[in-house]
């Protein structure tokens, strides 16, 4: 009964981890903020694990390890339900707000709209808001309350996994104890497998859903501006987790250990009085002068760390190689979206299928493989050693798995067609759009019938417009006639030109890349955690695994999402913008400065 709790206990809140890492483009359009403040939302959750891992680790087993496995289920359920606040309290107003609501019932900016003076030229879709009424809106910081529940989240998730091996380690037959943590590690990867699952279907719901007519919503999935419903599937996580956390309420402190149950009934009952007393006697034991006992033995297991050559070694390769791995997978879904225009959703279910069944493979055969062969640690390390090697350079080949860049009119080709790619704002003016009085901060795309996207029917120099809803025909752009288009009919819909043809055939190529890299890494992971147990004196072996776990989170999972959404943002060609006119999201990226 332990085992099936807690493997569902793991499919819960992998399941959470891989839905939130897969969701954070869509938390980055909802809140209209740039991607290094992703990364600090995506770092949170390390730091709510640091704050009780080592608290876990010294005192969780002389308590109730059931009921602190529970608690730790139900507060990473509130986490998630912390989570999805922002659109529970104020989904409607806070799309409104951060979020242009792509009505077809409103207009849209056509050349030469003369402005009154008390206006601001803000680009939102649904009307335009006077400056006096911008003073009273609040600022966007309700991705905080995202932040605070990846925090709460982090602290929830601490305590299930350490307590839970030792628990079961405690009390199962020795023989056992393998096929268990197998039966742990399958609840690993059907976790993540069903949160991409779940995530792709969310992403391709609009945010705002039940309230907006599906006709109304004038822009697709693979719009930059497009934000799935985020928030839907963190609240069936957060389901998932809180029942996840009952059975553990009414399981016992300590059980019999297996294969020992066939004994006299008067010895069973001897043993369960024997239990107890053990239990009050350890109750009566102060938390200081259960600490006071394990520091004793702290600052000795700390310096023999430090001074183990191997051991310092593979903690700063684990940095390197999480860092590498926790950058690339909180960025991948925007990655393939920029890259091969894919939708959010597309991009989630991809990932999924291609990356998580063939990992699982991998650890297999990586664990097989050590105990056909009997490696030793030596031949364990080169194994571990040349395979990541080759594993990294290999992914090199990703640079020539691309498409071309989509021709935007001012940011990645010239008026006239001319390839230039430009951070400048001016780009965006030319003289077929100069007299029109474009403001220069929106981003409504159309894509003209001579295959370049324009930033706005505006800047397209669109005079006209005919139809409703995603059926807008944008007439007489005068910019779309000086690229050299010679046609009568110069005219431009809404939404950006569809890339070239050969690029689904890339994006395959990129894909089987990335399913044979991750292959290999995986192949890897069991030789190089083998080089970590076994450069570890018994005695070390539980406080050494911690300070791994600890160095790592530090050093690469709370650091690496941040400083690459900060670089991410360096190759940023076009910034969405807030109702008012303050910076948001990102909407273009200069793809390749980006790969």
């Amino acid at each position: 009964v332990f085992l099936l709790a807690l493997s569902l206990a793991f499919v819960g809140k992998t399941m959470s981890g891989a839905y939130m890492n897969s969701m954070y483009t869509q938390i980055e359009r909802q809140f209209n903020i740039p991607a290094s403040l992703v990364g600090i939302i995506n770092g949170s959750f390390e730091i709510g694990n640091l704050l009780l891992i080592a608290f876990v680790s010294y005192f969780g087993a002389k308590l109730h390890r059931p009921r602190i496995i529970a608690l730790g289920c139900t507060i990473l359920s509130f986490g998630c339900l912390l989570i999805s606040l922002p659109h529970l309290l104020f989904g409607r107003e806070m799309v409104m707000l951060f979020f242009p609501a792509h009505s077809s019932t409103l207009p849209r900016s056509l050349c030469k709209i003369a402005l009154p003076p008390d206006v601001s030229t803000s680009p939102t879709q649904f009307g335009i808001i006077s400056k006096r009424e911008c003073v009273k809106e609040p600022g966007s910081l309700l991705w905080i309350f995202v932040m605070a529940g990846n925090i709460v989240r982090g602290i929830g998730e601490t305590p299930i996994m350490p307590l839970g091996i030792s628990y079961l380690e405690d009390f199962a037959k020795a023989e056992n104890s393998p096929f268990y943590l197998g039966c742990l590690h399958t609840a690993t990867v059907i976790g993540p497998f069903l949160g991409f699952l779940l995530a792709s279907f969310c992403a391709e719901l609009f945010v705002d859903l039940g309230s907006v007519d599906p006709e109304d919503i004038t822009i697709t999935a693979t719009d930059a501006r497009w934000v799935g419903a985020w928030w839907l599937g963190i609240l069936i996580c957060a389901s998932l987790n809180l029942l996840a956390g009952i059975p553990f309420w009414f399981l016992p402190k300590s059980l019999v250990k297996e294969g020992e149950t066939n004994e006299p009934e008067e010895m069973s009952k001897k043993s369960v009085v024997l239990l107890q007393e053990n239990d009050k006697n350890e109750a009566k034991q102060t938390m200081y002068e259960i600490a006071k006992g394990k520091l004793y033995y702290f600052i000795p297991f700390l310096k023999s760390l430090f001074r183990n050559p191997v051991y310092m070694l593979f903690i700063c390769i684990t940095v390197l190689q999480f860092s590498a791995f926790d950058g690339m997978i909180s960025f991948m879904p925007k990655y393939l979206e920029q890259q091969f225009g894919k939708s959010a959703s597309d991009a989630i279910f991809l990932i999924g299928v291609y990356n998580l069944p063939v990992i699982c493979v991998g650890y297999f055969f990586g664990g097989l493989f050590m105990k056909k062969f009997k490696i030793n640690i030596y031949q364990a390390a080169n194994i571990a050693f040349w395979v990541s090697l080759l594993e990294y350079l290999l992914y090199f080949a990703a640079y020539w798995t691309v498409c071309d860049t989509s021709p935007v009119a001012g940011l990645t080709v010239s008026y006239e067609g001319i390839e230039q790619v430009s951070y400048a704002e001016n780009t965006l003016l030319a003289g077929c759009n100069r007299d029109c009085d474009c403001p220069l901060k929106i981003w409504d795309p159309v894509c003209g019938n001579n295959g370049i996207t324009y930033v706005s029917p505006c800047l397209a120099g669109c005079k006209a417009s005919r139809g409703t809803g995603r059926n807008v025909v944008f007439e007489n752009c005068t910019c779309v006639a000086t690229s050299g288009f010679s046609s009568q009919n110069v005219s431009a819909i809404l939404g950006q030109c569809d890339g070239e043809e050969n690029c689904d055939k890339m994006l395959h190529y990129f894909l089987i890349l990335s399913l044979v890299c991750s292959f290999i890494f995986s192949l890897a992971a069991m030789p190089g955690y083998m080089v970590l147990i076994r450069s570890l004196k018994p005695e070390e072996k539980s406080f050494g695994v911690g300070i791994h776990g600890l160095a790592s989170r530090v050093f690469a999972g709370i650091p690496a999402p941040i400083y690459f959404g900060a670089l991410i943002d360096t190759t940023c060609l076009k910034w969405g913008t807030m109702t008012c006119g303050g910076e948001g999201a990102c909407r273009m990226y200069d793809i390749v400065t980006y790969r």
